[in-house]
């Protein structure tokens, strides 16, 4: 017997679960290296442009389908065709087993780093700390060097937190959670970025580092090659930024989008998603800026000696700062690394999501079991990225998975339904819904869109095959970059042989009984 979909208790639920998908660690960490690395205030030039030509037109297509075919991805492009299944499946497998498996144990590093923050267990060395005596990092991707048991129980934490969230239905589970979490995380970086505003040095770093623009880092129309080569790199890692910050092909905006009522602004919902998770990017940056701004003084070193990318911006440049305070350390720290395991959580909930609702769309299966298994065999594909090794693995998977995973999932769905299915159609179901998508959408789902995802994929192509990736060896980057790749896509072949109960692929559209495809 097929059962009732459930469905967001309000519009606002929804939002600020989509919002806490999109908000996540690389919107404190990420973001704000790559402002500092990329001109500083000129980045957040190329940075809205990708907004408003790839950010916004992908999240109205994913709020489009989901809504329209009541569904997950799988089931979503099912509809359209069932030769468009395998995508369908392939993006929430990517987003599961791809990134859940290691953006847990990330959150996991968080939740240690969260009680080190009591005792300032760093010390006065953080990176040593964090590379010798918290990783027991080994020297190569070979030496998996057995489990780092506190990161290990962190991680079954992680899990057990997101399986307590999922385990019950939308409106009761994850909107819930977003309810309490979304807000909290708001006012909790807001606490942080104001407390840090009154730090001495905090007003030169964001002054001169983040407000201050260097134009000729994103002019790519420079006379001189290599200035015209450095400035496409900035317009390119802008445009991914963009992709991967708002959750994009990962089929998780298709699945939140499908549990809407049949009457939903989702133009305006879009819009109000993608707005909240740039401005708080941009936000939470004044307290990157200005940390690092402060340490720099505190040191008596230069701005670009205090800042590092990546993780360490979080586990070695602020705990670096929060030694450094004169008053309520402690305090800060637990703060900083809160905000981490919040924005965390509400991200990995809906990685998980958008897989288990795939799942029970195709078999009707209980959700309660789904996410029980889903969950258990989520901890044991964590456990090798909580081994001593753990930290190259993740850089490798995540490398690959997101240069590649990602981006095809979004060029793939721009191409079905820009050459296949034809935007029009899709334009005039969101717009029967409240605002007007204007027709120029149609133009970046069919041309625009697609053609710079292309370049994306290009790009990081080039890149990789002109030399190792993080200078690793090629036996480790096919293990764990391609064949990562490799077993997603098996997945996905696997659950798309699966047959449907035909009553699952069977949907009366509300809006335009016509057939959506050409």
């Amino acid at each position: 017997m097929q059962k009732a979909r459930s469905l967001w208790q309000s519009n606002l639920g929804f939002l600020l679960a989509a919002i806490g998908s999109a908000i996540g660690l690389g919107n404190i960490w990420r973001f704000s290296y790559m402002a500092h690395e990329y001109g500083g205030g000129a980045f957040l030039v190329p940075y809205l442009v990708a907004l408003a030509v790839a950010g916004i037109p992908i999240i109205l297509l994913e709020y489009g389908i989901g809504h329209r075919e009541k569904g997950a991805s799988p089931l979503a492009f099912a509809r359209l065709h069932p030769r468009f299944e395998l995508l369908g499946w392939w993006m929430p497998v990517v987003a599961m087993f791809g990134i859940m498996l290691y953006y847990s144990v990330v959150i996991g590093w968080c939740v240690n780093y969260f009680f080190h923050s009591f005792t300032l267990a760093w010390g006065s060395d953080p990176q040593n700390f964090f590379f010798s005596d918290f990783l027991q990092i080994s020297s190569s991707p070979a030496e998996l060097g057995g489990f780092r048991q506190p990161i290990l129980l962190a991680t079954v934490l992680v899990w057990a937190s997101c399986w307590f969230i999922c385990y019950r239905d939308i409106r009761h589970g994850i909107e819930v959670a977003a309810k309490v979490f979304m807000p909290l995380l708001l006012l909790l970086t807001a606490i942080i970025v104001f407390w840090t505003l009154q730090l001495e040095g905090a007003w030169v770093g964001i002054r001169d580092h983040y407000l201050t623009a260097d134009w000729d880092k994103i002019n790519f129309l420079a006379a001189d090659p290599e200035a015209r080569t450095a400035a496409a790199r900035v317009w390119t890692a802008a445009f991914g930024q963009i992709f991967f910050t708002l959750s994009l092909g990962f089929g998780i905006m298709i699945t939140y989008a499908s549990y809407l009522p049949t009457k939903t602004n989702l133009a305006r919902n879009a819009l109000i998603t993608t707005g909240v998770n740039c401005g708080y990017s941009i936000f939470a940056g004044l307290a990157v800026f200005g940390i690092v701004g402060f340490t720099a003084a505190s040191q008596g070193v230069a701005f670009d000696e205090a800042i590092m990318g990546g993780p360490q911006l979080a586990f070695v440049v602020y705990p670096q700062a929060i030694s450094l305070l004169p008053d309520f350390n402690s305090l800060f720290g637990a703060l900083f690394f809160l905000v981490l395991i919040i924005a965390g959580l509400t991200s990995g909930v809906s990685l998980i999501e958008a897989f288990s609702c795939a799942l029970t769309d195709k078999f009707n299966w209980r959700r309660k079991k789904v996410v029980t298994v889903l969950c258990l065999l989520g901890v044991m594909g964590s456990l090798i990225f909580t081994s001593r090794a753990g930290l190259y693995l993740l850089d490798i998977t995540d490398h690959f998975i997101t240069n590649y995973g990602l981006v095809l999932g979004g060029l793939l769905q721009c191409l079905i339904i820009g050459w296949y299915v034809g935007p029009e159609k899709l334009r005039r179901h969101i717009s029967k819904l409240g605002s007007s998508v204007p027709k120029v959408w149609n133009f970046f789902i069919r041309y625009l869109t697609p053609l710079i995802l292309l370049i994306l994929l290009l790009v990081a192509a080039r890149g990789d095959l002109a030399a190792n990736y993080g200078e690793y060896g090629t036996s480790h980057l096919l293990i764990y970059g391609v064949g990562w790749l490799l077993f997603c896509l098996m997945i996905a072949l696997f659950f798309t042989l699966r047959p449907w109960l035909a009553a699952r692929i069977k949907h009366k559209h509300r809006y335009g009984d016509e057939d959506l495809l050409v």
